[in-house]
């Protein structure tokens, strides 16, 4: 097992030394590092939502022109079947 020394001399080795003020501090970091990598995919994470934002929409308007269309067939029949039960409560008055 490496003693404690030896596995900070090998880290030593593997990481550089960071300057954690100047790449923290706002006022010093003017230019902004982006991973082009992680850029990519979070650009199409948000074409895919919104694509499918989109799509949702288009059902939804669609569903809601279904259901406005039953709504009138159904109104459109009750109307005809009220009508018609007038008609038939007109006619047999008349024939009494």
């Amino acid at each position: 097992m490496a003693s404690q020394e030896e596995a900070t001399q090998a880290s030593d080795l593997t990481f550089p030394a960071a300057n954690v003020d100047k790449d923290l501090s706002v006022q010093n970091n003017k230019s902004l590092e982006v991973d082009p990598k992680s850029s990519e995919v979070a650009t199409s994470l948000e074409i895919e939502q919104q694509a499918e934002v989109e799509q949702k929409g288009k059902e939804k308007k669609k569903k809601d022109a279904l259901q406005t269309l039953k709504t009138t067939i159904l109104v459109s029949a009750v109307i005809v079947a009220v009508a018609g039960v007038v008609f038939a409560v007109t006619k047999k008055l008349r024939e009494k």
